[in-house]
């Protein structure tokens, strides 16, 4: 095996690591709200996201191996770029929104609304730091197939979340009142 598919292999498993100990720093975070009288949103599809972000690792890791997908260092070198600024926008994302910060919908509105950092900018930067990454990731070892497929259905499980997320952030006055206005994903657009 290259030494180049062993370097993306080990590259996705410490996106998969990182992801695992995300989810850990997301249900302490539910515990901290919850105390303090948050309340987390049933959202049914939240697992179709889960299973997104595995089957982007597994489908690159796979593509890459059996399909035997060639490193190309001038697309490879860009694509690393982006994946290293999606994922600084999102830890961005996490230490602004502190203890807000989750996985999950979450309904810490009473709680403060976080305008700080990039959400002085636009609505939701994590979902366009992950869709950024998610796309990126696989096009590292020229894992198109996987790219493609993961940006289509990440489009179709994004709207689903937004859907739930900004019924609940929308229905505060005060978060209504700091982001009404704003982008969704990118300043100036959408």
């Amino acid at each position: 095996m290259d030494l180049s598919v062993i370097a993306f292999l080990g590259l996705l498993l410490a996106v998969a690591v990182l992801r695992l100990a995300e989810l850990r720093i997301s249900k302490q975070h539910q515990r901290e709200m919850a105390a303090r009288g948050a309340a987390k949103v049933e959202e049914p599809k939240f697992r179709w996201m889960v299973l997104l972000h595995t089957a982007v690792l597994l489908g690159a890791a796979l593509e890459v191996v059996l399909l035997r997908r060639p490193f190309i260092p001038w697309l490879a070198a860009p694509m690393f770029a982006v994946f290293l600024a999606a994922n600084a926008v999102r830890w961005w994302v996490i230490r602004s929104l502190g203890e807000h910060w989750n996985v999950q919908v979450v309904d810490s509105t009473r709680l403060g609304v976080v305008t700080s950092g990039p959400f002085h900018y636009v609505r939701h930067p994590n979902y366009a730091a992950v869709f950024a990454e998610m796309l990126a990731l696989p096009l590292i070892h020229t894992a198109w197939i996987t790219a493609v497929a993961g940006a289509i259905a990440h489009i179709g499980v994004l709207a689903q979340r937004l859907s739930t997320e900004e019924r609940v952030l929308f229905a505060n006055p005060d978060y209504r009142a700091a982001m009404t206005g704003k982008p969704r994903f990118l300043p100036g657009l959408f």
